[in-house]
């Protein structure tokens, strides 16, 4: 029987998050929705963005390291015209294209991604959870404070077009871990001379994992045995979790 402190439950949900929550609160209602007594996640979406976040319960939570170094994919949604403090929708609108600006063409977009593939550098974003001094960026953001942040290379695999209507863009993004999305829109933006935020993100994979393989939300707590959502411990793919220790023999 299940303590009030959740069942000891052990693998791995591939949750499809919504929008409008944080990654702790998505954590926190398949938790319950599961009864799980432990669980953690392996890398945070932005409220705004939707799509994988891969949960571990129980034993599998020793995974989470290799996972928040494992590569990901986007679909990302770029409006151009502003940029924001942010760097997404949720943001204050910091410049503007000129009144005469009509759009970007596709041309013009298909060299500036051209610049943005394979190993680039990026200055993370101010609202981050990044620390500085044990203090979160975004703290410092909230407060019109500006910290030099030095710049990261990380690896863009594919930066791909998937539509365009001259002011918003589709597009897919494969990168390495510690890449920021809304960086690349506000350097799309800044090379164009226009200016470009967020206005949707969806994660679509994290190392093995795919979106296709995900369960929503409310899907989760309708079910009448949510716990069959999870992946086994032994049907996840070779090399997610660390190899158990060796115990010497005794003397």
């Amino acid at each position: 029987m299940a303590s009030r402190r959740g069942q000891m439950l052990d693998g791995v949900l591939l949750l499809d998050k919504p929008a409008g929550l944080s990654s702790n609160h998505a954590l926190q209602r398949a938790k319950r929705a599961l009864d799980a007594r432990k669980a953690g996640h392996t890398g945070t979406l932005d409220p705004f963005a939707t799509g994988l976040l891969v949960l571990c319960m129980g034993k599998a939570t020793k995974m989470s390291a290799s996972m928040l170094d494992a590569d990901k994919s986007y679909v990302a949604t770029v409006r151009f015209g502003e940029e924001t403090d942010s760097g997404d929708l949720t943001g204050l609108t910091v410049t503007r294209a000129p009144e005469d600006f009509t759009g970007v063409s596709a041309e013009a977009l298909e060299a500036v991604l051209e610049t943005l593939r394979g190993e680039i550098e990026q200055v993370p974003p101010m609202y981050s959870a990044l620390k500085r001094d044990g203090i979160p960026l975004y703290k410092y953001a909230r407060e019109g404070i500006e910290i030099d942040r030095p710049a990261r290379r990380v690896t863009i695999y594919k930066l791909e077009l998937l539509s365009l209507n001259g002011l918003e863009a589709e597009i897919a993004v494969q990168c390495s871990k510690g890449t920021y999305i809304r960086t690349l829109a506000q350097d799309m933006g800044r090379k164009l001379n226009c200016g470009a935020h967020l206005t949707a993100l969806r994660r679509t994979s994290v190392g093995p994992f795919t979106l296709d393989q995900a369960v929503g939300l409310e899907a989760l707590q309708a079910m009448s045995a949510p716990q069959t959502a999870l992946i086994a411990l032994d049907a996840l793919p070779a090399g997610l979790l660390p190899a158990p220790s060796k115990q010497k023999d005794s003397l």
